[in-house]
């Protein structure tokens, strides 16, 4: 049997044909975002492929191998010369088998085994069996200016502690290395929960990971580390994904939905919103919030905001105004708005006066229609957390990490140590869609999953950004989105925004204004290609 041959085979489906329809099947009723796991989740999978479905764990090697080397050649890597680094584990059982593929392919390759050989697992000393039986070279000492490529086979999925001795001396040398690195799975030293760098990690040019993307590639700083990720189908599925209510996801581009429009609606059915936002010197806020709900589809809207800016918004005539004073009666402003309104926003530039604290209490206590709150109205909650747990419709919150600290007490380095199992569990404590905003926002939903949001960069680090966040939420609930639907989609919206727009002026020039301006092009492009996919599919 030749190279070819096995190429063949490997590349064949491993989970039975009747199976993979089946789970197609069952994927068809859930919003199909990507699958992401845990270090922990990934071992399991691979355990149940090995023990219950019964592929064993060198065949599975031997596409996770193969997988590697056609990902370097497609990628053009330069392999006049590779040097594999391996450890002990079965990542470097992986390594072991990218090197002998890369050899039979007539390439000059070494191999070094970092890790102790007490320590290696039964896979790798059958690689390492194999590997000699092919005059595979092993070497002990090796000049890094030598090589043209390097595979990190290290460290896989399972490193739970901070790399020293050895390990850490080579891992620090690759950082003035000039050439070409690939990881395998993961970049090493690079927790797979969390992206965080355990002691130290090594950068990565492209990382080809197996089965499922790993959390801690979604994560910065391990995003950073990762360069280019390509997930590889090695034969490992779950078959309980489509039924996984608590799984971890990520929203993507394909994702995106839309609800169609409605050819004879009118200004009332595209959705009614009151936004409650803005203060004395605060009404740039309520400007960005409103504007940008206008702005992601909804047919109406009212603001409440300040007396102090009426004058103001003599620029936004498409928004009805409520506005109060100090000492204008809650009741007599609030009951027909929210009466009228089809989903109710509170917190941006509101200040935290004792009159914006009655408004929110009032919306808590005599509201039912999907509600959005942010920024001044989370800071109100602290201390009133049983009034939000009270609240009778549903409630999407919107944290950066200092305000969900003020409100739960938990800092932002403990979020960042957990930050998938910490937000679904504040998610379901607070009973309500909770998105924590960060440089990678991870969203709790109503039915106790996480979704992981990729778009967005940091040029989105400007004032009002989260303005405008929450005018696209508010807007989506009012137009009839579901709110786990809203807060995924809305999130991955606003990034997406903000990606094409640091595209077209940069990320140092971008305003939150422009993060508005770019929602409606995101909007258009994407109205267009489902009706272009529609009339293909009709």
């Amino acid at each position: 049997m030749g190279e070819a041959d096995v190429k063949m085979i490997l590349r064949q489906p491993l989970f039975i044909s009747k199976q993979r329809s089946l789970l197609k099947v069952l994927r068809k009723g859930r919003n199909e975002m990507e699958r992401i796991v845990t270090g922990k989740e990934m071992k399991a999978l691979d355990a149940y492929t090995i023990n219950h479905l019964g592929i064993p764990s060198l065949v599975l090697m031997e596409r996770a191998a193969l997988a590697v080397t056609e990902a370097m050649k497609d990628a053009h890597f330069p392999l006049n010369r590779v040097l594999v680094l391996c450890g002990s584990g079965n990542n470097g059982a992986d390594g072991v088998a990218i090197a002998r593929m890369l050899h039979l392919s007539g390439y000059c390759v070494d191999v070094s085994i970092l890790g102790n050989q007490e320590h290696f697992t039964p896979e790798m000393k059958k690689q390492i069996e194999i590997g000699k039986n092919y005059g595979l070279s092993f070497v002990n000492t090796f000049h890094l200016h030598e090589y043209t490529t390097i595979v990190d086979a290290i460290f896989g999925v399972g490193l739970s502690r901070t790399v020293s001795g050895k390990y850490q001396e080579v891992m620090e040398s690759l950082k003035n290395y000039r050439g070409k690195i690939v990881a395998v799975d993961i970049p090493s030293g690079i927790c797979a929960d969390t992206g965080a760098v355990l002691g130290c990690g090594i950068q990565a040019d492209l990382t080809v990971t197996f089965a499922y993307k790993k959390a801690g590639l979604c994560f910065y700083p391990g995003a950073s580390y990762a360069g280019q990720v390509l997930k590889a189908d090695i034969g490992i599925y779950d078959p309980k994904e489509s039924e996984d209510q608590e799984g971890i996801y990520a929203l993507e581009k394909q994702d995106f939905r839309l609800l169609s429009r409605k050819a004879d609606g009118n200004k009332g059915t595209f959705g009614k919103i009151l936004l409650i936002a803005g203060s004395k010197g605060m009404f740039g806020a309520a400007y960005l919030s409103g504007m940008a709900a206008m702005k992601t589809g909804a047919g109406m809207l009212k603001i409440c905001t300040s007396e102090e800016n009426r004058s103001l918004f003599s620029c936004f005539p498409e928004a009805m105004l409520l506005t109060y004073q100090e000492d204008t009666d809650i009741a007599d402003l609030l009951e027909s708005g929210l009466c009228w309104a089809d989903a109710v926003g509170i917190g941006p530039g509101l200040g935290r006066s004792s009159q914006a604290a009655r408004l929110l209490d009032y919306v808590l206590s005599h509201s039912e229609k999907p509600l959005v709150i942010d920024a001044d109205g989370l800071n109100l909650l602290k201390g009133h957390l049983d009034a939000l747990k009270g609240y009778q419709g549903t409630v999407i919150l919107t944290p950066h990490l200092g305000e969900l600290s003020r409100l739960t007490g938990i800092s932002p380095e403990e979020w960042k140590k957990n930050p998938l199992n910490l937000t679904k569990t504040l998610a379901k404590e607070l009973s309500a869609v909770l998105i924590c905003k960060d440089a990678r926002t991870v969203i709790g939903t109503s039915k106790g999953s996480c979704c992981i949001n990729l778009s967005g960069n940091d040029g989105m680090a400007t004032a009002g950004s989260g303005d405008v966040l929450t005018g696209i939420l508010v807007s989506l609930l009012a137009q009839g989105y579901e709110p786990d639907q809203a807060a995924c989609l809305g999130v991955y919206l606003h990034g997406a925004a903000g990606d094409l727009a640091a595209k077209n002026i940069g990320k140092a020039a971008m305003l939150a204004s422009d993060i508005v301006r770019y929602t409606g092009e995101i909007l258009k492009t994407e109205t267009e290609n489902g009706q272009r996919n529609a009339e293909k599919e009709g």
